[in-house]
């Protein structure tokens, strides 16, 4: 580290003044003290589970200049932005691919700052800070996932290599309502857009936008059976703890948006949403009961709803899904940083990631050509 600060790691952050850790933040809920606080009380990160915390606060004198999420991994479970290929190749080159550093939010495809400080000097301090503590550790490197492109910039600058994915996120340009929306669609796109919300809308219950103290235990009973159902099914099993759940409504509920589907004032399917300043985050679905569109419904429309009602500049709706593209989801560059302590390793991979980000490049410009908008539509 440069002379003037040091490096401070921390097996937890409840070891981390909330509010020097907030401070550094833009309001976004998954890198809130909080919302990390939550993953390390109800276990779902820490002993057993592959995410065991190793939170970085960056100093100058006795005063913290930065702050960074951090875990060391023992899988690449939970990270949405996928290195199994490269962990076997290393592997098979004779090295040991694990344990490596995680500079992320677990279980969170969601883009946002990740080197929290007030200034580049703390967030090149927090980034020289990984390499070394990969050293220090015998990890095999350091990766830095889901951050913003001016983070991507000062990795590349400090030595890590950026690498480039895509998601599709829902772009607000203004509109006052869901039809201002259509009207930018070619007319078929349009007709369908609103037979499938007609025919969602047509389960025979109710939907309802939960968030703050109108959300109540019982809706977290229920929503935790969908999402046992769904992560059982995706995953294998689910990543988040039952007591996750009664944690975030405990801290976050005002950061919350449950949207709930009910038959007869019973739950029968749900999304949660995570609520930013300028951006709602669609995070987990599930069902008890199967109703034709009631998916698309609650986790892509409603969320749309939810961000022209609030003036918020984009819904982001997790990781994948080509079939978002039908509805007005658009494909965005997704950034990250990866350094490996392994020179020759190092090199091969930088030759992979300078060719997988032109072919990615080429597929984001692709597949703006399948989204609804009518052609001229779209501004840069």
């Amino acid at each position: 580290m440069n002379d003037m600060l040091t490096l401070t790691t921390h097996p937890s952050i409840a070891a981390i003044d909330p509010q020097v850790w907030d401070g550094f933040g833009d309001g976004n809920p998954f890198t809130s003290h909080r919302f990390l606080l939550a993953l390390e009380q109800s276990r779902s990160v820490g002993t057993g589970t592959g995410w065991q915390p190793l939170h970085l606060t960056v100093a100058m004198g006795d005063t913290i200049t930065g702050v960074a999420p951090l875990y060391a991994k023992s899988h690449s479970q939970g990270e949405y932005i996928f290195d199994h290929g490269w962990a076997q190749a290393y592997v098979r080159a004779g090295g040991r691919y694990y344990p490596k550093l995680q500079c992320a939010v677990p279980f969170t495809p969601a883009t946002g700052p990740r080197l929290l400080a007030g200034d580049d000097t703390a967030r090149a301090g927090l980034l020289a800070g990984m390499m070394q503590l990969a050293e220090r550790l015998d990890a095999s490197g350091s990766h830095v996932t889901f951050c913003t492109e001016h983070e991507a910039d000062l990795g590349a600058a400090a030595g890590f290599l950026p690498r480039i994915t895509q998601q599709y996120h829902w772009l607000n340009r203004g509109y006052g309502s869901y039809d201002d929306f259509l009207a930018g669609l070619s007319s078929r796109k349009r007709k369908d857009l609103r037979k499938e919300r007609a025919r969602a809308q047509a389960f025979g219950g109710t939907i309802r936008h939960l968030t703050g103290d109108d959300l109540k235990p019982h809706h977290w009973d229920a929503f935790w059976e969908f999402y046992q159902d769904t992560g059982a099914r995706k995953w294998g099993q689910p990543y988040l703890t039952r007591a996750f759940f009664d944690r975030i409504h405990e801290t976050m509920r005002d950061d919350i948006l449950l949207v709930l589907a009910e038959m007869d004032g019973k739950p029968i399917a749900g999304a949660l949403n995570f609520l930013g300043p300028d951006a709602i985050y669609g995070r987990y679905w599930g069902c008890a009961a199967d109703h034709a569109f009631l998916h698309f419904e609650l986790c892509y429309h409603q969320a749309i709803d939810h961000a022209i009602a609030h003036g918020l500049s984009r819904v982001e709706a997790g990781a994948q899904g080509d079939h978002k593209l039908a509805r007005g989801y658009e494909p965005v560059p997704i950034h990250s940083l990866h350094w490996v302590r392994d020179p020759g390793f190092l090199g091969a991979l930088q030759t992979y990631l300078d060719q997988e980000r032109e072919a990615m490049g080429a597929e984001i410009e692709a597949l703006a050509d399948f989204t609804p908008f009518r052609k001229g539509e779209l501004q840069p």
